[in-house]
């Protein structure tokens, strides 16, 4: 994926003012006769220079400053020397300049300038021995078309024996699906909850799915996520729970069939009330005689089955007015 900003294209402006400068017109003013324009020499951008650069410019206290020479970087990055690029970045120890190098890599991929750099950021990513430099290159791809372009190779980092790196990994997958794909790429959603399934880790797996878009999920992914409302860990419980209040239409039924069976035998307040939410966001106003039905289960929920009933009552047809007129009748006198 490839997106121009205004800052980007001026931050190229400024790399052709600086990187280009001009020759002296001395012997304009020596002589009268006229003389030609003196010819422009360009001057390389270098991986080296660049890098020096960025190591001065990590000394400031300016976060801001440090963005911009990350930014700096991912713009040169297409007419630097994709073979010296790469060399550097296999090279690089430091944690913080490996993520910048790594991010250049990423960016060559991005805009098609070398197909196989994404790849040796994925490979560092997995293999450093170094859980710093592992979670700082999972970094670099944050907010990019990484996610399409690395296999599974999410599910792999899921695993990985480091909590920081699996937590990295978490991260971008949800904001991959929030900022790049805005929850409207089945395949990324289907990515995001096969690597949670895979996940060794109980808090990387709720980082992925309490907030993820399922309105694209595919079939065989709702299966899986339907799966994980059997895991030992009620924070992941719960979390599949909301996600499953999300699915498309087409998997509603077996979704919602799911979640009820599930409050039947659940005994964690907070995967219960995750289950009810599921339930309404599935049905809107065809779940209550459902939520009706469950009040008798466990008499301490009924203050929440109620207060769900009442706001799908309102007949609002758009989620997130529910949400608040459901929190609003709740803290209401």
């Amino acid at each position: 994926m490839t997106r121009r900003s205004s800052f980007q294209r001026g931050t190229w402006g400024w790399l052709a003012f600086a990187l280009v400068p001009f020759l002296p017109l001395t012997s304009v003013a020596q002589s009268t006769a006229p003389s030609t324009a003196p010819a422009l020499q360009g001057e390389t951008c270098s991986v080296p220079g660049l890098m020096d650069q960025i190591r001065r410019g990590l000394a400031s206290k300016s976060p801001a400053y440090q963005r911009y020479l990350r930014a700096l970087l991912r713009e040169a990055a297409v007419t630097l020397p994709g073979a010296e690029l790469q060399a550097a970045f296999e090279r690089e120890t430091d944690p913080v300049m490996a993520e910048h190098l790594a991010a250049a890599l990423v960016a060559r991929s991005e805009r098609e300038a070398d197909r196989d750099a994404m790849q040796a950021v994925a490979k560092r990513a997995l293999e450093d021995r170094d859980p710093a430099v592992r979670s700082a290159t999972v970094r670099a791809m944050r907010r990019t078309g990484a996610l399409e372009k690395t296999g599974d190779l999410y599910e792999r980092l899921m695993r990985d024996a480091s909590p920081e790196v699996r937590m990295e990994a978490a991260t971008n997958l949800v904001e991959d699906n929030k900022f790049v794909y805005a929850g409207q790429h089945g395949p990324a959603t289907d990515t995001a909850v096969a690597a949670a399934a895979a996940s060794t880790d109980p808090k990387a797996t709720a980082r992925i799915l309490a907030t993820l878009n399922t309105e694209k999920l595919g079939a065989e992914a709702a299966g899986t996520l339907q799966g994980l409302l059997r895991s030992d860990s009620a924070e992941v419980r719960r979390s599949a729970a909301l996600a499953l209040g999300g699915v498309p239409a087409e998997q509603m039924s077996p979704a919602r069939e799911a979640l009820v069976s599930m409050y039947r035998g659940e005994r964690d307040a907070g995967v219960r009330k995750a289950l009810v939410q599921g339930i309404a966001q599935l049905g809107f106003a065809s779940a209550v005689p459902e939520l009706q039905r469950l009040k008798g289960i466990d008499p301490s929920m009924a203050p929440e089955i109620d207060a769900w009933i009442r706001a799908l009552d309102t007949g609002l047809q758009e989620w997130e007015l529910l949400l608040r007129e459901k929190q609003r009748l709740q803290q209401a006198p």
